[in-house]
């Protein structure tokens, strides 16, 4: 590897301790004109110990990327992990893990009382893989993360 080569803070992570749900605050960076980016964990399940099915995560994306918006200001992005037990969530200023926790929350209660027509880009023109949505999927597992932080 490249002596130059930056490794990200989240390869640092002991996966094998970290619990779920969580939310985890991974940083907060400034910018050369001071502008500063708070970057998190949003951790649903625990690291190899499960996964979300790539048909329940990709509905919690889309509706993720919708719902956040509603509850938290200044998200950049909100972007599932590669590994598929949560996500990342980026936004601007110093933005404290409980408002990402309250927001999450609000957002997969939605989640449970949401229908098919309301799930944003599951066409094929707006998805570039339209097919594999199960809404069915994203509730019940907006359910178990629910349950997971305490709320029903």
């Amino acid at each position: 590897m490249n002596t130059k080569t930056k490794i990200p803070e989240s390869f640092s992570i002991d996966h094998t301790v970290m619990s779920a749900p969580q939310i985890r605050k991974a940083g907060l960076m400034t910018g050369p004109h001071g502008d500063q980016i708070s970057k998190f964990d949003l951790r649903l399940v625990k690291p190899n110990c499960g996964a979300i099915p790539t048909g329940a995560l990709h509905p919690i994306e889309h509706l993720l990327a919708t719902y956040m918006h509603e509850h938290l200001d200044n998200i950049i992005d909100c972007s599932p992990m590669g590994c598929r037990t949560g996500f990342y969530l980026t936004a601007w200023g110093d933005v404290s893990a409980e408002a990402v926790q309250s927001a999450l929350i609000n957002s997969l209660k939605q989640i449970l009382n949401t229908v098919w027509s309301e799930v944003p880009g599951t066409s094929e023109k707006e998805c570039g893989n339209y097919r594999d949505h199960s809404l069915f999927g994203a509730q019940e597992y907006a359910k178990s993360i629910l349950k997971g932080f305490g709320e029903s």
